[in-house]
């Protein structure tokens, strides 16, 4: 028995080391750290506490009986994050690639139901090379198993998957169904089939990189919010990220210590250029209203027409949801409106209030959009600010032209206060279009017909590119000094703290996905 004793602690032992110096070695090769070197940085020191770690594979097929792993390819348990209690769970890709099987899936399974029951957030750590194909459809229910337990906990707790390394198959819908998805740049990908089975298909020559890393799915496909220089950088994002997050959607999110003071900030003032037509950044506007260095970017290179990210306001945290007139001018196309639908929806989930700031010129024109399905996606955007019940403020700064200035977050679809800048133009559509259409006859037969319209331009323009038909007919609340914004926005947030709202009785509403 003694003998016995020994022989598992010695076990233990190695698989607290992270599997064997050896695998160790080769992990570092790679440039990544190993699954306990990762747990270790992501958790407060000495927080950690494992569960399962003495469970091993029970299938015996292809000489599986002939090796075991205590933990069966997977670190789980829970511990804290900047005191904050937390469940973790980290495949650990030196025993068997990381592989999913039975165990493996039950033990995250176990760390997602204490979770729920217990109300903290998730983070995945995944580093997996798949199903592990040994154990055949038992490792296919397994994957099931953890989607099952990801929609389940949609909502309810914040899950938070981190890439480390290959994620391929079955294994993307685990963290394509949590709410935000991190990745390290030339170390990690995601993808359903790999280079060599779109080879064979389609004949495209692609490397993993070009298919399912980093750059690429944080740029061009969206499915990651974020890319990290490398695992370290990334841990700390995740940190970052979850500070802005409460616990789960009962609760409220952590304020940090602040004294209310002089709030003017002049620099607003001059912000918005003499030239309508011309651009700015949309993040100096952000950047002058929120408390300093508190803006946390989502989605930073992916659909640039819109900014999506959290900030704290008054030591308070808040998400930003703003166009961008320094990118296609700030239109919404299809990318932007899917971008901004899912994070409005990830922060009615979690109780985060919305800032919106408009500058928008309208929707993206062309066949493009049109026959990819712009009005459904679209109407995402809308269908997700119609059904938040978090406070919710929007400022326009300038343009808030046509449809686009109900779907961003309007007084018709439930915003609770709206302000302008006095640069701002509520209208249809722009004057110039507005005049050729309106005033069509007499610039026709008009002696100088380019004069005829810049006359009616302004004609129109002195008449609705203002934001004063709206305010008087209640749509804005206040039209203000851009100076005095944040001043109005703290005040208007605390007012609302204490907002009850509530949809109709019903199992769900049908979004248009």
């Amino acid at each position: 028995m003694q003998n016995k004793i020994k022989a598992l602690n010695a076990k233990i032992a190695e698989a607290h080391k992270g599997g064997g110096d050896k695998r160790i070695e080769a992990q570092h090769k790679k440039g990544k750290l190993t699954a306990r070197e990762r747990v270790h940085f992501l958790l407060d020191e000495g927080s950690f506490e494992e569960i399962g770690m003495l469970v091993t594979h029970r299938s015996t097929n292809f000489g599986l009986d002939k090796q075991k792993f205590l933990g069966d390819g997977v670190i789980t348990g829970y511990g804290t994050v900047n005191g904050r209690l937390v469940y973790v769970f980290a495949q650990d890709f030196t025993v068997m690639g990381g592989s999913l099987a039975e165990a493996h899936a039950q033990k995250i399974c176990r760390i997602m139901d204490l979770a729920m029951k217990n109300g903290a957030p998730v983070l995945g750590l995944n580093d997996s090379g798949g199903a592990r194909i040994q154990e055949g459809v038992v490792s296919l229910g397994g994957y099931a198993d953890i989607f099952y337990k990801n929609t389940q906990a949609s909502g309810v707790i914040p899950q938070l998957s981190a890439i480390m390394g290959p994620c391929a198959g079955g294994a993307v819908y685990s963290p394509a169904l949590t709410d935000f998805i991190m990745m390290v740049e030339d170390t990690s990908y995601m993808f359903v089939t790999g280079p060599s089975v779109v080879k064979t298909v389609t004949h495209e020559e692609v490397t993993a990189e070009e298919l399912g890393g980093a750059s690429t799915h944080s740029s061009k496909s969206g499915v990651a919010h974020f890319s990290c220089a490398n695992e370290v950088a990334l841990i700390n994002e995740l940190k970052t990220l979850l500070s802005y997050m409460p616990q789960n959607c009962e609760e409220e999110t952590r304020s940090v210590p602040y004294t209310v003071a002089d709030e003017s900030r002049e620099s607003l003032n001059t912000i918005i250029p003499a030239n309508p037509n011309q651009p700015y950044d949309i993040k100096e506007v952000i950047d002058g209203l929120v408390d300093g260095d508190s803006f946390f970017e989502v989605h930073k290179n992916y659909a640039e027409n819109i900014v999506c990210g959290f900030a704290r306001l008054a030591g308070k945290s808040i998400g930003i949801v703003a166009n961008q007139p320094a990118f296609l001018a700030g239109v919404l196309n299809i990318e932007a409106s899917t971008k901004a639908a899912r994070f409005v929806r990830f922060c009615d989930c979690f109780n985060i209030p919305l800032l919106v700031l408009e500058d928008v010129p309208g929707f993206l024109p062309g066949t493009d959009q049109e026959w990819r399905g712009i009005i459904t996606h679209g109407a995402k955007l809308l269908y997700a600010f119609a059904e938040a019940t978090v406070p919710r403020i929007t400022v326009i700064t300038r343009k808030a032209y046509g449809g686009a200035y109900d779907v961003m977050n309007s007084k018709h679809i439930g915003a609770d206060m709206n302000y302008a800048w006095p640069t701002a133009e509520i209208a249809v559509m722009g004057a110039k279009g507005a005049a050729e259409i309106i005033f069509r006859n007499e610039i026709k037969g008009a002696d100088d017909k380019e004069a005829k319209w810049k006359e009616k331009e302004q004609e129109y323009s002195d008449m609705f590119a203002n934001p004063y038909n709206a305010a008087a007919r209640g749509y804005v609340d206040e039209v203000i000094q851009p100076a005095q914004t944040r001043e109005k926005l703290i005040k208007a947030f605390k007012m609302l703290e204490n907002k009850v709202d509530s949809l109709p009785k019903k199992k769900h509403g049908n979004i248009p996905l």
